[in-house]
């Protein structure tokens, strides 16, 4: 049986962002997939020169569709490993029967669900302000450090910055809230690892926890797991392999169970 999985990125990142984890699982025996969400084929830097035309029209479903073209194309149900909005991707195929694990990292909730947290209130209003229609949402060095990955250093954020950060698309959060966001939580599903950090300002820990908790079906698999001193840029800051680790080896176990 192969061992596939599928990395999805999260907004305001593209597959560069999945580096550390890819050849840390190439290393481990595993084929590794990372696509590109549409419109973020590319260097980042470029990207961010000279957003693609399309891209403040860019929705859920399009990644959606996306992803599932690819799995589509596997001979078997891959693992995947989603980030932020690609935490909420991998719960929707989840939902959908169309992968073999999952863990949704730092992942976007389903279903509205919302945390009582300022900094993810101002957040998630800045980019999905409904006045500014479809204008890509742009990002810059310093609001990255705030938000994105605000346990690093200046400089070390500003590289992170330099080196996997593009614009994005406001459509996509905003679908994130509405009926594209939506799945049945009380539905049979395989075996989930949630994963987060105390210090993430754009998806707080309690919102990860809510998420993992609000799974009902008793025969069913959830887990949840929280890194200290992590913010949003978990699978890149420093201390990213414990991460990827502990990740490997939930993989591993569940695997073996088949």
């Amino acid at each position: 049986m192969q061992k596939n999985i599928v990395f999805v990125h999260g907004m305001f990142q593209n597959p560069k962002s999945w580096k550390h984890w890819i050849d840390f699982f190439t290393h481990r025996g595993y084929n590794c997939i990372a696509p590109a969400w549409p419109d973020h084929d590319g260097e980042p830097a470029e990207l961010r020169l000279h957003p693609p035309a399309t891209l403040g029209e860019l929705k859920l479903e399009d990644i959606l569709n996306r992803i599932e073209d690819i799995i589509a194309t596997l001979p078997e149900k891959p693992i995947v490993i989603g980030h932020s909005v690609g935490g909420l991707i991998t719960q929707l195929l989840a939902n959908k029967d169309l992968i073999r694990l999952g863990v949704p990292v730092s992942s976007v909730a389903p279903n509205a669900m919302l945390a009582f947290d300022w900094n993810f209130f101002k957040n998630s209003m800045t980019i999905a302000n409904p006045f500014k229609g479809n204008q890509p949402m742009l990002t810059d060095a310093e609001a990255f450090y705030a938000s994105f990955c605000n346990t690093l250093s200046v400089p070390a954020a500003r590289e992170a910055f330099e080196q996997t950060a593009t614009h994005d698309s406001r459509n996509v959060l905003r679908d994130c809230m509405l009926a594209p966001g939506h799945l049945d939580l009380d539905r049979p599903h395989v075996p989930l690892l949630f994963v987060t950090g105390d210090q993430d300002r754009i998806i707080p820990y309690e919102l990860v926890d809510k998420n993992a908790h609000a799974y009902t079906d008793q025969l069913s698999r959830t887990e949840y797991r929280l890194f200290m001193g992590r913010s949003h840029y978990i699978c890149g800051e420093p201390g990213w392999e414990e991460v990827a680790e502990y990740v490997y080896e939930w993989l591993e176990r569940h695997i073996a169970l088949g």
